[in-house]
């Protein structure tokens, strides 16, 4: 009797640690991270990616077989849309050396760079619409 309590309560506390993990994980998913300002070099040049020199772009890395891409392509679209704002879309397997360099290691991943092709904010899985408008408005002023 002893021991089937003490299986119950074991199994009980990791189902429950596990629920928290999960929780915590899935909160983090799609949150705008601001990125520190890199020097210039070779390694960090965007030249490549097709970047607007007149104000942020928004750069969102996805491919054929990802389903919560479409998702991310839906937000951005609207966002970019009613701020104005340029957005380019990477295929993953078309251009797998821009996705190293990026650090890209899910999907999606999206990217906010500034006019001077500055990556200043990233986020993996799917933004909320809210947080991407939020991160841009201070990259048109």
């Amino acid at each position: 009797m002893n021991s089937t309590v003490l299986v119950l309560t074991v199994l009980v506390a990791a189902l429950g640690i596990a629920y928290i993990v999960g929780r915590l994980l899935t909160l983090r998913a799609g949150l705008m991270k601001e990125v520190p300002p890199a020097e210039p070099s070779a390694e960090n040049d965007n030249s490549d990616l097709g970047l607007s020199t007149t104000g942020p772009t928004v750069v969102h890395f996805s491919a054929t077989w990802c389903g919560p891409c479409a998702a991310v392509r839906r937000v951005v679209d609207q966002v970019c849309d009613e701020l104005e704002v340029a957005h380019v879309e990477i295929d993953l397997d078309a251009n797998p050396v821009a996705a190293r360099r990026l650090s890209v290691l899910s999907l999606p991943t999206t990217f906010i760079f500034d006019a001077s092709g500055q990556q200043r904010y990233r986020t993996a899985g799917v933004p909320k619409s809210a947080d991407l408008r939020d991160a841009l408005l201070p990259l048109l002023a």
